[in-house]
């Protein structure tokens, strides 16, 4: 037998009447997370925990609103008809949920009166941290396969394996699997993004402490990581709604790198000279000189 990585997915969990998607509790575990780390970090820099948490609450809202209509247009691109705008069926984005959570939280930043740039440099380590942990649910159930592989940390799908329903095409019964029990071998997209998030996550502490950044640059640096990373390696995913050469995930994470770039570079030459707020509070005896 190949050396690959192989274990049986999660399903899910069966409390009497009630059934918990294990994925579910992944994403919820995260947003609670990632939720705590940033209030945490508002609280040390003395800013309005309540108003933050409100900001939360709404920024949740628009985010489940997010996740699930930023694939509208890849669904209709699809023929998916008017199924494509069920808010209740069909496919999620995580793209689209940062992009829903973070257009809502900005509303009510404003609506509240709270700084802007300084609340999103907050949130930054919230929402990379929040990554990491959903990413683990995506490893439990397995979802997000890539393209097949040889190589030995693909992931091995053995037959009678269920793994996540956007994957039921690749499952096989012991009949129509090989010798060696397998069905196929596949590139394990989730585990890389994972590794990465836990990097970006890594990365955005040691430069909070250690580089001197203009108010909001740390945020755009998480937004240029995470959507790069996501253009990227969804080159190793198949049987996405394209638009030309790209996926319709390509493209979503193409703008979004893109527009941290850009933004990064104007901060840079339009922002404050302030330090970002998450800087004051890693770094309070330069905040007291």
């Amino acid at each position: 037998m190949i050396a690959v990585i192989s274990y049986p997915p999660l399903g899910p969990i069966h409390l009497g009447p009630i059934h918990l998607s294990v994925h579910g509790l992944f994403i919820a575990v995260g947003v609670l997370a990632g939720a705590w780390l940033a209030s945490r970090h508002l609280a040390r820099a003395g800013g309005d925990v309540d108003q933050y948490q409100s900001v939360l609450s709404w920024a949740l809202v628009g985010a489940l609103l997010g996740a699930r209509f930023l694939t509208a247009p890849a669904a209709l691109l699809d023929g998916a008809g008017w199924s494509a705008l069920s808010p209740l069926s069909g496919n999620f984005s995580i793209l689209g949920g940062f992009t829903g959570g973070i257009l809502v939280g900005l509303w009510r930043i404003r609506a509240l009166g709270m700084p802007v740039l300084p609340t999103l440099d907050i949130s930054t380590h919230g929402l990379a941290l929040g990554t990491v942990i959903g990413r683990l649910g995506c490893l439990a159930i397995v979802e997000h396969l890539g393209r097949p592989t040889s190589l030995p940390w693909g992931y091995g799908l053995m037959a009678g394996y269920n793994v996540a329903p956007a994957h039921d095409s690749l499952e096989c019964t012991a009949a129509q699997a090989g010798a060696n029990g397998l069905c196929g071998v596949y590139q394990p997209v989730a585990a890389y993004d994972l590794i990465g998030a836990s990097l970006l996550l890594i990365a955005l502490a040691v430069l909070a402490r250690r580089v001197p950044m203009r108010t909001g640059q740390l945020f755009a640096l998480w937004m240029a990581w995470y959507g790069l990373q996501r253009f990227l390696l969804d080159f190793l995913r198949v049987g996405d709604a394209s638009i030309g050469p790209i996926s319709w995930n390509q493209l979503s994470g193409l703008a979004a790198g893109s527009g941290g770039i850009v933004l990064y570079w104007w901060l840079g030459r339009h922002g404050t000279a302030e330090e970002s707020a998450l800087a004051a509070v890693v770094k309070p005896e330069r905040k007291r000189t």
